[in-house]
């Protein structure tokens, strides 16, 4: 739930923040299938019984903005809401602490799709009918039935097919007009990103990297009788921990033994800089080569049994290790650069008004 709603406001944050900056996002249609048809886009669903809800906002197609003169619906800031927050279908609303900043998020959403829907226009963008006819066959596949298809027909546009096709060729000439403008030209190359990584070569020197499993025994509090118990179960965990001969052997163990959190992972602590670890695991650490098993390691009144299942020298990460991520990193940033520009130069001579 706590993972939902952070991913959630990171989304609405890229939306309304920093003078309306745009977050990437497709252009909007009325959706074929219900938010709750498995979509997965923000983790989890939260738990109603956990979560204060707002009840759905009761569609009338009263307007909720204009641009330029075109009305924006409460059925289009809707649609939108469920974009950003898809679970708000099943629970037929939103959390209260986020029904704010969602909704303005949507607002701003729908704003900035109609606007740079003008602006396709004045450039006298055009969807070709093939293309058109093929994206409402598309669109129109993906209700279970043409009875469907109907009655959606019938709640979304009154029924009318040439409503619905020129939702749809709205969307397509939204597309356009960004890959026109922001997706094309925030292309990152190759080049660009080796130029990147050797400008800012200092960011990939790292120390020495410690790949360990751990099994910690950890007393819950510090009378006589529990410290006890703990130092035999220490015990008892390092003569097993000795006879594990992989990985996979150490891990069971680690998952049956240890009271670290990492125990639910097969005690797999992920490499990781060795500045992290404290003095006693470095130690210890020195004189281990991969596979190995260390004693019983005393830290307080607890302890812990590493092994080491890799190290890496202190060094520089080569470049072909970074550079799928580092230019999808680079081309994100780009593109929501791009967008709010485009953003903000739409708005300046735009006429808005939220109602």
């Amino acid at each position: 739930m706590k993972h939902l709603y952070c991913a959630t406001l990171l989304l609405i944050t890229g939306i309304i923040t920093a003078g309306a900056q745009v977050a990437s996002h497709a252009p909007s249609l009325p959706a074929a299938k219900p938010a709750s048809s498995g979509a997965t886009t923000h983790g989890a669903a939260p738990n109603a019984k956990n979560v204060s809800m707002t009840p759905a906002m009761q569609v009338t197609g009263r307007p909720v903005a204009k641009v330029n003169g075109a009305v924006l619906t409460d059925r289009d800031l809707l649609r939108e809401m469920y974009a950003i927050f898809p679970y708000a279908a099943q629970h037929n609303g939103f959390p209260k602490e986020l029904e704010p900043e969602i909704r303005r998020g949507a607002l701003e959403m729908i704003i900035f799709e109609e606007l740079v829907y003008q602006d396709a226009k004045r450039h006298n963008m055009t969807i070709a009918p093939e293309k058109l006819a093929a994206a409402e066959k598309e669109y129109r596949q993906q209700f279970s039935s043409q009875e469907a298809y109907k009655q959606f027909l019938q709640t979304e546009t009154n029924g009318s097919e040439a409503a619905m096709r020129e939702k749809i060729r709205r969307a397509m000439l939204i597309e356009a007009e960004l890959n026109q403008e922001v997706n094309a030209p925030a292309r990152i190359t190759s080049q660009q990103v080796r130029a990147y990584y050797e400008k800012n070569i200092g960011q990939y020197k790292h120390g020495e990297i410690l790949h360990l499993q751990s099994i910690s025994i950890i007393p819950p509090n510090e009378t006589p009788a529990v410290l006890k118990e703990a130092k035999q179960r220490a015990e008892d965990a390092e003569k097993q921990a000795k006879q594990a001969k992989n990985y996979r052997d150490f891990g069971l163990l680690a998952e049956k033994l240890s009271d670290d959190d990492y125990h639910v992972n097969m005690g797999d602590r992920r490499p990781q800089d060795a500045s992290i670890y404290p003095p006693p695991v470095l130690k210890a650490v020195e004189a281990m080569k991969p596979g190995d098993v260390s004693d019983l390691i005393q830290m307080g009144n607890a302890y812990t049994i590493i092994r080491l299942e890799g190290r890496t020298p202190e060094g520089t990460t080569p470049f072909v290790e970074v550079k799928t991520k580092l230019q999808s990193d680079m081309q994100k940033e780009k593109t929501q650069q791009l967008r709010s520009a485009l953003n903000q130069k739409l708005r300046k001579n735009a006429t808005i008004e939220a109602l």
